[in-house]
Protein backbone atom coordinates (compact mmCIF):
# COMPACT_ATOMS: atom_id res chain seq x y z
CA UNK A 1 0.00 0.00 0.00
CA UNK A 2 1.27 3.34 -0.71
CA UNK A 3 1.58 5.89 1.83
CA UNK A 4 -1.26 7.93 2.30
CA UNK A 5 -0.93 11.45 0.83
CA UNK A 6 -3.96 13.01 2.69
CA UNK A 7 -4.22 15.53 -0.04
CA UNK A 8 -4.35 13.13 -3.11
CA UNK A 9 -7.16 11.31 -0.60
CA UNK A 10 -9.08 13.97 -0.58
CA UNK A 11 -8.97 14.79 -4.35
CA UNK A 12 -9.72 10.69 -4.81
CA UNK A 13 -12.81 11.25 -2.23
CA UNK A 14 -14.07 14.14 -4.06
CA UNK A 15 -13.81 12.75 -7.62
CA UNK A 16 -15.80 9.99 -5.98
CA UNK A 17 -18.60 12.02 -5.10
CA UNK A 18 -19.14 13.31 -8.12
CA UNK A 19 -20.27 10.52 -8.92
CA UNK A 20 -22.63 9.96 -6.11
CA UNK A 21 -25.76 10.34 -8.81
CA UNK A 22 -24.81 7.49 -10.97
CA UNK A 23 -24.54 4.50 -8.90
CA UNK A 24 -22.40 2.20 -11.41
CA UNK A 25 -20.03 4.88 -11.89
CA UNK A 26 -19.41 5.40 -8.01
CA UNK A 27 -19.00 1.76 -7.47
CA UNK A 28 -16.80 1.08 -10.13
CA UNK A 29 -14.23 4.18 -9.13
CA UNK A 30 -14.94 2.69 -5.10
CA UNK A 31 -13.16 -0.25 -6.12
CA UNK A 32 -10.21 1.44 -8.38
CA UNK A 33 -9.70 3.79 -5.09
CA UNK A 34 -10.07 0.72 -2.91
CA UNK A 35 -7.73 -1.37 -5.07
CA UNK A 36 -4.91 1.31 -5.19
CA UNK A 37 -5.07 1.61 -1.04
CA UNK A 38 -4.10 -2.41 -0.79
CA UNK A 39 -1.49 -3.70 1.39
CA UNK A 40 -0.08 -6.06 -1.08
CA UNK A 41 2.68 -7.19 0.77
CA UNK A 42 0.21 -8.53 3.22
CA UNK A 43 -2.50 -10.33 0.53
CA UNK A 44 -3.59 -10.30 -2.55
CA UNK A 45 -7.02 -9.02 -2.77
CA UNK A 46 -9.97 -9.94 -2.43
CA UNK A 47 -9.53 -11.12 0.92
CA UNK A 48 -12.01 -12.74 2.79
CA UNK A 49 -13.19 -11.43 5.60
CA UNK A 50 -13.03 -14.60 8.27
CA UNK A 51 -16.63 -13.55 10.55
CA UNK A 52 -18.62 -11.83 7.89
CA UNK A 53 -17.31 -14.36 4.71
CA UNK A 54 -17.49 -11.41 2.59
CA UNK A 55 -14.32 -10.45 -0.15
CA UNK A 56 -12.98 -6.86 1.77
CA UNK A 57 -9.77 -4.75 0.60
CA UNK A 58 -8.50 -4.81 4.44
CA UNK A 59 -8.72 -0.78 3.56
CA UNK A 60 -7.49 1.62 6.14
CA UNK A 61 -10.14 3.56 8.32
CA UNK A 62 -8.75 7.07 7.43
CA UNK A 63 -10.32 6.11 3.43
CA UNK A 64 -13.76 5.05 4.44
CA UNK A 65 -13.38 8.40 6.75
CA UNK A 66 -12.82 10.64 4.29
CA UNK A 67 -15.08 9.14 2.06
CA UNK A 68 -17.71 9.63 3.84
CA UNK A 69 -16.76 13.33 4.64
CA UNK A 70 -17.05 13.98 0.74
CA UNK A 71 -20.66 12.40 0.42
CA UNK A 72 -22.19 13.67 3.86
CA UNK A 73 -23.78 16.27 2.46
CA UNK A 74 -24.86 15.11 -0.96
CA UNK A 75 -26.64 12.28 1.39
CA UNK A 76 -28.47 14.46 3.44
CA UNK A 77 -29.66 16.79 1.05
CA UNK A 78 -30.76 14.13 -1.19
CA UNK A 79 -32.21 11.00 0.78
CA UNK A 80 -33.65 9.12 -2.28
CA UNK A 81 -30.11 9.15 -4.34
CA UNK A 82 -28.76 7.76 -0.90
CA UNK A 83 -30.70 5.19 -0.50
CA UNK A 84 -30.45 4.30 -4.19
CA UNK A 85 -26.75 4.00 -3.84
CA UNK A 86 -26.89 2.43 -0.48
CA UNK A 87 -28.68 -0.13 -2.32
CA UNK A 88 -26.30 -0.61 -4.56
CA UNK A 89 -23.33 -0.77 -2.19
CA UNK A 90 -25.07 -2.97 -0.22
CA UNK A 91 -25.62 -5.53 -3.11
CA UNK A 92 -21.70 -4.78 -4.02
CA UNK A 93 -21.33 -7.59 -1.04
CA UNK A 94 -18.11 -6.38 0.16
CA UNK A 95 -17.21 -5.31 3.56
CA UNK A 96 -16.47 -1.95 2.66
CA UNK A 97 -19.22 -1.00 0.09
CA UNK A 98 -21.38 -2.46 3.54
CA UNK A 99 -19.72 -0.18 5.87
CA UNK A 100 -20.87 2.50 3.55
CA UNK A 101 -23.77 1.57 3.04
CA UNK A 102 -24.46 2.08 6.17
CA UNK A 103 -23.05 5.14 6.54
CA UNK A 104 -25.49 6.63 4.02
CA UNK A 105 -28.77 5.24 6.06
CA UNK A 106 -27.44 7.50 8.81
CA UNK A 107 -28.16 10.10 6.80
CA UNK A 108 -31.63 9.33 6.35
CA UNK A 109 -34.34 11.70 8.01
CA UNK A 110 -35.74 9.67 10.86
CA UNK A 111 -39.33 9.80 9.25
CA UNK A 112 -37.96 7.33 6.22
CA UNK A 113 -39.79 4.74 6.32
CA UNK A 114 -37.68 2.68 4.16
CA UNK A 115 -34.97 3.25 6.40
CA UNK A 116 -36.19 1.05 8.85
CA UNK A 117 -37.18 -1.88 6.14
CA UNK A 118 -33.24 -1.59 4.95
CA UNK A 119 -32.03 -2.45 8.74
CA UNK A 120 -34.34 -4.71 9.42
CA UNK A 121 -33.61 -6.74 6.13
CA UNK A 122 -29.90 -5.90 6.19
CA UNK A 123 -28.96 -7.07 9.89
CA UNK A 124 -30.80 -10.43 9.17
CA UNK A 125 -28.68 -10.73 6.12
CA UNK A 126 -24.68 -10.47 7.98
CA UNK A 127 -23.01 -12.69 10.18
CA UNK A 128 -20.48 -10.19 11.29
CA UNK A 129 -21.21 -8.81 14.48
CA UNK A 130 -19.30 -5.99 14.18
CA UNK A 131 -21.22 -5.07 10.51
CA UNK A 132 -24.16 -5.83 12.11
CA UNK A 133 -23.35 -3.42 14.59
CA UNK A 134 -22.04 -0.42 12.19
CA UNK A 135 -25.35 -0.87 10.52
CA UNK A 136 -27.58 -0.19 14.07
CA UNK A 137 -24.96 2.54 15.12
CA UNK A 138 -24.58 4.61 11.83
CA UNK A 139 -27.51 3.61 10.43
CA UNK A 140 -29.96 4.55 13.06
CA UNK A 141 -27.25 7.83 14.22
CA UNK A 142 -29.92 10.27 13.25
CA UNK A 143 -33.15 8.71 14.31
CA UNK A 144 -31.11 8.62 17.78
CA UNK A 145 -30.30 12.43 18.22
CA UNK A 146 -33.83 13.98 16.37
CA UNK A 147 -36.56 11.67 17.44
CA UNK A 148 -35.41 9.74 20.73
CA UNK A 149 -38.93 8.72 21.33
CA UNK A 150 -39.08 6.87 17.66
CA UNK A 151 -35.83 5.32 18.42
CA UNK A 152 -36.94 3.87 21.95
CA UNK A 153 -40.69 2.45 20.08
CA UNK A 154 -38.14 1.01 17.47
CA UNK A 155 -36.26 -0.73 20.28
CA UNK A 156 -39.30 -1.53 21.91
CA UNK A 157 -40.92 -3.37 18.79
CA UNK A 158 -37.58 -5.30 18.32
CA UNK A 159 -37.62 -6.62 22.13
CA UNK A 160 -41.31 -7.98 21.78
CA UNK A 161 -41.25 -11.44 23.89
CA UNK A 162 -42.27 -13.26 20.24
CA UNK A 163 -39.28 -11.24 18.24
CA UNK A 164 -36.56 -13.29 19.84
CA UNK A 165 -34.31 -13.15 16.82
CA UNK A 166 -34.76 -9.07 17.00
CA UNK A 167 -33.70 -9.25 20.25
CA UNK A 168 -29.66 -8.78 19.22
CA UNK A 169 -31.10 -5.84 17.12
CA UNK A 170 -32.65 -4.18 20.20
CA UNK A 171 -29.21 -4.63 22.55
CA UNK A 172 -27.53 -3.33 19.84
CA UNK A 173 -29.08 -0.20 19.39
CA UNK A 174 -29.56 0.38 22.93
CA UNK A 175 -25.21 -0.10 23.18
CA UNK A 176 -24.91 2.54 20.52
CA UNK A 177 -27.45 5.11 23.11
CA UNK A 178 -25.27 4.36 26.14
CA UNK A 179 -22.26 5.04 24.28
CA UNK A 180 -23.51 8.40 22.81
CA UNK A 181 -22.52 10.97 25.31
CA UNK A 182 -25.65 12.91 24.17
CA UNK A 183 -28.22 10.48 24.51
CA UNK A 184 -30.18 12.01 27.14
CA UNK A 185 -33.16 8.95 27.47
CA UNK A 186 -31.67 6.75 30.03
CA UNK A 187 -34.51 5.79 31.99
CA UNK A 188 -36.81 4.52 29.59
CA UNK A 189 -34.16 2.85 27.16
CA UNK A 190 -33.36 0.65 30.76
CA UNK A 191 -37.11 0.25 31.53
CA UNK A 192 -37.11 -1.65 27.74
CA UNK A 193 -34.08 -3.67 28.08
CA UNK A 194 -34.73 -4.79 31.82
CA UNK A 195 -37.16 -8.54 30.90
CA UNK A 196 -34.23 -9.19 28.23
CA UNK A 197 -31.31 -9.02 30.35
CA UNK A 198 -33.36 -10.93 33.42
CA UNK A 199 -33.85 -13.51 31.04
CA UNK A 200 -30.48 -13.83 29.92
CA UNK A 201 -30.68 -15.21 26.97
CA UNK A 202 -26.66 -17.48 26.35
CA UNK A 203 -26.40 -16.35 22.50
CA UNK A 204 -26.71 -12.92 23.56
CA UNK A 205 -24.51 -12.51 26.49
CA UNK A 206 -21.61 -10.44 24.96
CA UNK A 207 -24.50 -8.07 23.60
CA UNK A 208 -25.52 -8.04 27.61
CA UNK A 209 -21.45 -7.65 28.54
CA UNK A 210 -21.32 -5.15 26.32
CA UNK A 211 -24.16 -3.03 27.12
CA UNK A 212 -23.43 -3.00 30.88
CA UNK A 213 -19.78 -1.67 29.98
CA UNK A 214 -21.11 0.67 27.75
CA UNK A 215 -23.82 1.70 30.75
CA UNK A 216 -20.94 1.83 33.36
CA UNK A 217 -19.29 3.73 31.49
CA UNK A 218 -21.67 6.37 31.04
CA UNK A 219 -23.19 6.08 34.58
CA UNK A 220 -22.00 3.85 37.30
CA UNK A 221 -24.28 4.69 39.68
CA UNK A 222 -27.07 3.81 37.27
CA UNK A 223 -25.72 0.55 36.44
CA UNK A 224 -25.09 -0.32 39.61
CA UNK A 225 -28.96 0.87 40.51
CA UNK A 226 -30.22 -1.19 37.21
CA UNK A 227 -28.61 -4.41 38.32
CA UNK A 228 -29.55 -4.59 41.07
CA UNK A 229 -33.60 -4.24 39.80
CA UNK A 230 -32.60 -6.76 37.64
CA UNK A 231 -31.02 -9.77 39.90
CA UNK A 232 -33.23 -8.93 42.52
CA UNK A 233 -36.75 -9.03 40.86
CA UNK A 234 -35.38 -11.74 38.50
CA UNK A 235 -36.84 -15.38 39.09
CA UNK A 236 -34.89 -17.11 36.40
CA UNK A 237 -31.48 -18.58 37.55
CA UNK A 238 -29.96 -18.09 34.58
CA UNK A 239 -30.18 -14.56 35.33
CA UNK A 240 -27.16 -14.60 38.05
CA UNK A 241 -25.32 -17.46 36.56
CA UNK A 242 -25.00 -15.35 33.62
CA UNK A 243 -23.60 -12.05 35.55
CA UNK A 244 -21.47 -14.50 37.45
CA UNK A 245 -20.07 -15.48 34.11
CA UNK A 246 -19.46 -12.06 32.52
CA UNK A 247 -18.72 -9.92 35.49
CA UNK A 248 -14.82 -10.85 35.25
CA UNK A 249 -14.70 -8.25 32.43
CA UNK A 250 -16.21 -5.30 34.59
CA UNK A 251 -14.72 -2.93 36.58
CA UNK A 252 -13.75 -3.64 40.13
CA UNK A 253 -16.84 -1.61 41.81
CA UNK A 254 -19.46 -3.34 39.24
CA UNK A 255 -18.06 -6.71 39.88
CA UNK A 256 -17.79 -6.22 43.42
CA UNK A 257 -21.53 -5.19 43.75
CA UNK A 258 -22.34 -7.68 41.51
CA UNK A 259 -21.27 -10.22 43.42
CA UNK A 260 -22.46 -8.90 46.19
CA UNK A 261 -26.04 -9.07 45.09
CA UNK A 262 -25.63 -12.56 44.03
CA UNK A 263 -23.46 -13.91 46.78
CA UNK A 264 -26.81 -14.96 48.59
CA UNK A 265 -28.20 -16.93 46.25
CA UNK A 266 -27.49 -20.42 45.30
CA UNK A 267 -26.15 -21.48 41.92
CA UNK A 268 -25.79 -24.13 39.73
CA UNK A 269 -23.77 -24.64 36.83
CA UNK A 270 -25.82 -26.45 34.00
Amino acid sequence: MPAIDLTRLRKQAARLADFFFVPDEFIRHLHEMLDFYVDRSRRQPPAIAPSAELPFYHTPDVILKQIEQEIHRPAADYPDAALELADRLWDAGYLETRRLAAFLLGQLPPDEGRLLARLTAWTQQTHDPLLQAQLLDQGLRRMRKESPEQFLELIAQWLQPERRRFWSNGLQAAISAVSDPSFTNLPPLLRLLEPIVKAAPAQLQTEIEDFVLGLYKLSPTETLYFLRQVLATSGDPMTAITFRRISPSFPAELKEGIRELIRSRPLSES
